[in-house]
């Protein structure tokens, strides 16, 4: 099939991949926007800070110097030498060293600079120039480890759940959507029993209970068309065969005319036959193009009482009516007269003389009943849940004038099914019983949408 084709072509495209790529991507990206975030704290409220304490260390050693000369300023220096560490220095407008005289301009800034901070050469250096010009506060030490080393526990920390989190997102995504997509192989390469098994209630879950839905319709839809195929050819056969042997007869027989009339029955046969087939095949097909709309069910059920009554007086019984239907249904007109019709003609086929056939309506607010009772035989319990198979007939053998081709109530069925609705078969002791319910277009929601055939 194509999907696993495609992964044995392009074996580097994985979701694993993927993920781990997503993951480091986004750790870097953490990295890069936590070290912008920490260079603009340094700039706008760190740095400021230490200008300020530079400032005020400045004006204490000047203080110092004014009040106890440069025994005073040593003091204060060695004070500040012992606290933060490094070398602290006050120096005059050029450079000099006010308590050992030592020149030290090169640690002040090219003009026009008032003060300095820099980090170079595993040495920290910093320089501020008092106000009036007249004093630098200036200072030197070793730098400590580097910050890479510092936090490296946890940068190997953040490391390590990232690389959790990507196999969690392994395990959690990529190897279901691979299942999925292996069981979606297997149901195309011929088993229409695969399915995706899943308790998962998010959008993965949803996904394979999605094509668990498709594939059972799917299973439906092959099985019933290949049920049909095989109902067809062998419905074919019979009158074929007949006709071939009634050309034969024609022309050895001196009475042509019984033989004319067998090959007229069996084209009337094949033709009614295959004027079903186009039938379902018209049901089946796209919702689009069906003339679709608000009907009123009550209307339908007047329309099929008038064309069957002619049918039923050749047969020499009746249709007595009980019941209003006054609700609308949202769907196609023709297709609920079919059905409608086909089940009532079904009673009519198999009522004794004489009598009634019941058709009796009623509504809720939520759905309209159907329901159509004949006086006849009634069927076997054991075929009551099969006359709706295509082609299916409680006779085994039946020919062209005592029914139909058994897709009469096939019909029915799926067109009822169309519209969401059930229809079901009872015996009623005597005759039979079909009931036929069909929701209302009051309700939100109730929509007219295709569905597949069920055995």
């Amino acid at each position: 099939m194509f999907l696993p084709e495609r992964l044995k072509t392009h074996p580097t495209i994985s979701l694993y991949v993927g993920v781990l790529l997503a993951m480091v991507g986004i750790l870097s990206l953490s990295f890069l926007a936590f070290h912008l975030i920490a260079d603009r704290m340094q700039r706008i409220e760190i740095d400021p800070t230490f200008i300020k304490f530079d400032e005020l260390q400045l004006e204490s050693a000047r203080t110092a110097l004014q009040h106890r000369g440069q025994p005073g300023l040593r003091d204060y220096l060695a004070s500040l030498d012992h606290i933060f560490g490094g070398s602290h220095y006050l120096l005059d407008a050029k450079g000099a060293d006010l308590v050992t005289g030592t020149n030290r301009a090169w640690m002040l800034p090219a003009p026009p600079a008032d003060k300095l901070r820099v980090r170079a050469h595993g040495r920290w250096t910093l320089a501020h120039r008092s106000e009036d010009a007249q004093y630098w506060f200036t200072a030197e030490g070793q730098l400590g480890p580097p910050h890479i080393w510092t936090f490296l526990p946890y940068y190997f920390l953040v490391i390590g759940v990232a690389g959790v989190l990507c196999w969690l997102a392994s395990v959690g995504v990529v190897s279901p959507i691979r299942r999925i997509a292996a069981t979606i192989g297997q149901f195309g390469q011929g088993d229409l029993t695969a399915r995706v098994h899943t308790k998962r209630t998010d959008e993965i879950g949803q996904l394979g209970r999605s094509f668990n839905q498709m594939a059972e319709r799917l299973e439906r839809l092959i099985v019933s068309e290949r049920r049909l195929l095989g109902d067809i050819s062998h419905e074919l056969r019979s009158p074929l065969a007949r006709l071939k042997f009634a050309v034969k007869l024609a022309r050895t027989s001196q009475d042509n005319q019984a033989a004319l009339d067998r090959i007229e029955r069996d084209i009337d046969r094949i033709t009614s036959l295959v004027a079903d087939i186009v039938e379902i095949t018209f049901i089946e097909g796209d919702p689009a193009v069906q003339d679709t709309g608000i009907v009123r069910a009550g209307e339908i059920i007047d329309e099929v009482v008038r064309d069957c009554a002619l049918e039923a007086q050749f047969r020499d019984c009746s249709i007595d009516v009980g019941g209003k239907l006054t609700g609308e249904v949202l769907g196609s007109h023709e297709l609920l007269r079919r059905a409608i019709e086909n089940v009532l003609r079904n009673g009519i086929r198999y009522s004794p003389k004489r009598s009634a056939i019941q058709l009796t309506v009623a509504e809720n607010e939520r759905e309209a009943t159907i329901t159509v009772r004949d006086f006849g035989p009634g069927v076997p319990e054991d075929a009551v849940t099969r006359i709706f198979d295509p082609f299916f007939r409680v006779e085994d053998a039946r020919d062209t004038n005592g029914g139909g081709s058994g897709m009469g109530l096939s019909i029915a069925k799926r067109a009822v099914q169309l519209h969401h609705g059930t229809i079901v078969a009872e015996n009623a002791s005597p005759g039979l019983r079909v009931r036929i319910t069909i929701p209302l277009a009051m309700q939100p929601g109730v929509a007219f949408a295709q569905v597949t055939a069920q055995d």
